[in-house]
This record gives C-alpha cells, sequence and structure tokens, in this order.
C-alpha cells in the first residue's frame, strides 16, 4: 500500500503556480518510471533473460518473494516520502521499479507463451482506468483520503488472503482479480487526490512513487484476469 501523503505544507495551500509545477513534476515522473519499467522488460526479453529469472524465481517460495518485494517496497516508499536527500529520493524511486520489474517477469513469461496479445490488452485497460480514475479525481477536486481506512484493512485482508491460498494451496479465484482491480483503483483515487491536496510541494518523486505502485497494482491484476479468461 503507498505510504501516506506527508501534510506538512500541504500543496493545496500553495501558489497556483507552485501546484501546477508539482503536479506536472508528478506526473512527469510517473511517467518516467512507467517508461522505465517497460524499458526494463523489454530488454529482459529481448536479451533472453527473462526466462531464466522467471525459472529462479520458480524455485522459491512465493511468500519469500512477496515478503522481499515488500521490505523493498516499504524502504523505497519511508525513502522517497520522508528523506530530505533529492538523490536518495530518485534512488528509491528507480529501485522501486526496478523490483517491479524483476517480480513481474514470471507473470509477463507465462502472459506471454499463453497469448502475446494478452499484455498489450491488459496495459491498454489499465491506461484507460488509470486515465479514467485521475479525470474523476481532478474533475471532481473531491478529497479522497477518507479511502486510506479502507485501503489498510483491505491490504491486509487482501495479504491474509494470498499467504493462506499459498499455504493452503487453493486459487483464490476470479471475483479476488476483480476485487484487487477495485482496490487497485481506489488506491489510484486516493493517491491523486493526495496529489492535489496533500503532498508538499516538494514530493514530487515520493508522489510519483505511490501513484506508480497503484497503476502496477492494477496492471498485474487486470493481467491476471485476461490471462484467466482464455
Amino acid at each position: 500500500m503507498a505510504q501516506p501523503a506527508v501534510s506538512q505544507n500541504p500543496v493545496m495551500y500553495a501558489a497556483v503556480e507552485e501546484r501546477a509545477q508539482f503536479i506536472v513534476r508528478t506526473y512527469a515522473h510517473l511517467l518516467g518510471a512507467i517508461l522505465g519499467f517497460v524499458g526494463i522488460e523489454m530488454y529482459l526479453f529481448s536479451s533472453g533473460l527473462a526466462m531464466p529469472i522467471a525459472a529462479w524465481m520458480f524455485q522459491f517460495s512465493w511468500l519469500i518473494i512477496l515478503g522481499a518485494f515488500m521490505l523493498v517496497s516499504w524502504v523505497a516508499s519511508r525513502v522517497a516520502h520522508q528523506v530530505d536527500s533529492v538523490p536518495l529520493q530518485y534512488a528509491a524511486l528507480a529501485g522501486f521499479v526496478i523490483a517491479e520489474a524483476i517480480i513481474f517477469v514470471p507473470l509477463l513469461v507465462a502472459a506471454a507463451i499463453q497469448s502475446p496479445d494478452i499484455i498489450k490488452s491488459a496495459a491498454q485497460v489499465t491506461i484507460l482506468g488509470f486515465i479514467g480514475l485521475t479525470a474523476v479525481a481532478f474533475y471532481t477536486r473531491k478529497d479522497f483520503s477518507f479511502l486510506r481506512s479502507f485501503l489498510a484493512w483491505g491490504f491486509l485482508v487482501a495479504i491474509g488472503l494470498i499467504v493462506m491460498g499459498i499455504v493452503v494451496g487453493f486459487e483464490l479465484g476470479t471475483y479476488f482479480t476483480i476485487g484487487m482491480i477495485g482496490f487497485a483503483g481506489a488506491a489510484i483515487l486516493y493517491d491523486t487526490s493526495n496529489v492535489l491536496h496533500h503532498y508538499p510541494a516538494d514530493r514530487h518523486v515520493g508522489a510519483a512513487l505511490a501513484l506508480f505502485a497503484s497503476v502496477a497494482l492494477m496492471f498485474w491484476y487486470v493481467l491476471r484476469l485476461f490471462m484467466a479468461r482464455e
């Protein structure tokens, strides 16, 4: 789950020009993170490294991989949101993008084997979903910070179900996947609202990281949904 936005000197009280600059910087960094993710995946697949990485990751329990990823996510989020050093903030964002790219490899390999068009279709749906939710947040200007409790509890429930599924060995099914897509959509609304209302004007890197995490989560489960339909 995304790190809650820092509330000191929130951007909503800044001058119009400063708010506009913050929003532009945030979404420029989000675009850079997405392009970086795509670039890493393209390199891994074109170089032939994707299959060995996927095979290597399949040797480990998914709980170990999930735990390692959550640790990287937590550290990167705290650094990007709380550390004053700008280079460290960028390092946190870059590290998180790399971690996301690696953890996506087995799923993308499976999807590519099943049907090459699945990845493209899932990406298009994710982009459209993100644009639509962003438009809602910008048009309504509503503060969606009330979603924080829902996201916190939803995150804990989702992790619990995932762990139970791995330990007991049962499939969570299509309804869980759809629920997680809805969860990711709520996270995008929450993160976008924080960009408009609660982030300090100097935390565009942290804001971009939070948005990227939510977009990646939506893409993960949209892709799984497309794979389940084939």
